[in-house]
């Protein structure tokens, strides 16, 4: 179960950056604050998208790593379950009570097959991706050692590189071999393409998901024509999911960045030409940093560093100002250009961060801030699960 945090055995500044209550002015910098107002439109906006759509939402687990974020996406969006990337991040949310979650990955390490096995004695329904049948015979053996049964969803590569299968003949054989060992059922298809999430042009994207859902519409002919159907076709993205819900193929979405949005996403353009960040979806995550320095008279230094964030798509950007931007940082600084000198020492500032999901992984805490107070502080529950 999710275990509630005892704040009374917390010391603000030491174990945590900030408690229910506090004005949001008194938050320990560094660390990642939630606009909750942002946050929950974000979550309805897009739950009520898939409703429409009659689609099924699998929120993306990997990207913020909590809990309360996945149950918040329930409640308030119609969300089904999670996806994680591996078996320990899924156990945090099988033991945190997320009911239906898919390891959208592969799993061959065979301590790691063992322990995925067991997680449906904890009381949700758990699916796992493959692309090669040597692990369905792995699987199967685990699943029937601990009594339990694996829902298994065979991947097709459809444009990302990387893992997968390429072909309808694969994709039906990996199915045949599931539905006839022991323990295992097969529940659909794994169709994610990741690699065009992020390209700037709504029509560059269309275009590779355009080859993407001829694949997946091609692999579920091929399983119709044996008897094999698949349950659930899932995929899509925050940079996608327009095309999928809109395929006649797809019947789940794995939507997660568009919850918190980061720099980079906000960078694409919907159909309009307009990037997501300014309409389709709210900034709601931030890095709350906070100036020490202004020795130099047209430069600022703030105390988020590379050690507060994950730079690998890029700098943060300064949420809601154009007369300052952060322009380097080092381990434990950054560097914030101010040439009319108009930031002063112990100023915080709102960063965007380039990317949410390894952004949240370096942190323990979110604090949820609403109305200038202190609602909720929720930890990253999976941080550090990447076994």
């Amino acid at each position: 179960m999710n275990v509630p945090v005892n704040f009374d055995k917390l010391e603000v500044g030491y174990d945590i950056p900030a408690v229910p209550g506090m004005a949001e002015a008194d938050i320990q910098t560094p660390c990642l604050i939630l606009d909750l107002d942002a946050l929950e439109r974000n979550i309805k906006k897009m739950g009520d998208y898939a409703k429409a759509h009659g689609m099924r939402h699998r929120v993306h687990g990997k990207m913020h790593k909590s809990v309360d974020v996945a149950k918040l996406q329930e409640k308030l969006g119609g969300a089904i379950g999670v996806c994680c990337q591996k078996v320990s991040e899924a156990e945090v949310f099988v033991r945190g009570g997320i009911k239906d979650v898919l390891v959208s990955n592969q799993v061959r390490d065979p301590k790691k097959i063992d322990r995925l096995a067991q997680l449906p004695k904890l009381g949700s329904s758990i699916i796992v991706c493959v692309d090669d049948l040597s692990n369905v015979a792995e699987l199967s053996a685990a699943a029937q050692k601990h009594g339990t049964e694996l829902g298994v969803f065979v991947e097709i590569d459809c444009g990302a590189g990387r893992c997968g299968v390429t072909t309808s003949q694969d994709v039906v054989a990996i199915a045949r071999a599931v539905e006839a060992s022991p323990g295992l059922k097969f529940r659909g298809i794994q169709a994610y393409q990741g690699a065009m999430q992020h390209m700037d042009k709504y029509e560059d994207r269309k275009a590779k998901l355009d080859i993407a859902i001829g694949m997946v519409k091609d692999a579920v002919q091929a399983l119709k024509s044996v008897g094999l159907e698949p349950e659930l076709v899932s995929g899509g993205g925050t940079g996608s999911y327009y095309f999928e819900s809109t395929s006649g193929v797809f019947n789940e979405l794995q939507c997660g960045s568009y919850a918190f949005m980061d720099a980079d996403y906000g960078r694409i353009l919907d159909k309009d030409g307009k990037r997501i960040d300014q309409g389709e979806w709210e900034n709601a995550l931030f890095i709350l940093t906070q100036v020490m320095s202004h020795a130099k008279a047209d430069k600022a230094i703030v105390d988020a560093g590379l050690k507060a964030q994950s730079v690998d798509s890029g700098l943060p950007v300064v949420y809601g100002r154009s007369d300052v931007k952060y322009i380097k940082c080092s381990d434990e600084h950054g560097v914030v250009e101010d040439p009319k000198g108009v930031l002063k020492v112990g100023e915080k500032l709102r960063l965007v961060p380039g990317h949410c999901d390894p952004t949240a992984n370096v942190h323990d805490w979110y604090v949820g801030v609403r109305n200038g107070k202190v609602e909720v502080v929720w930890p990253v529950s999976a941080r550090g699960k990447a076994y």
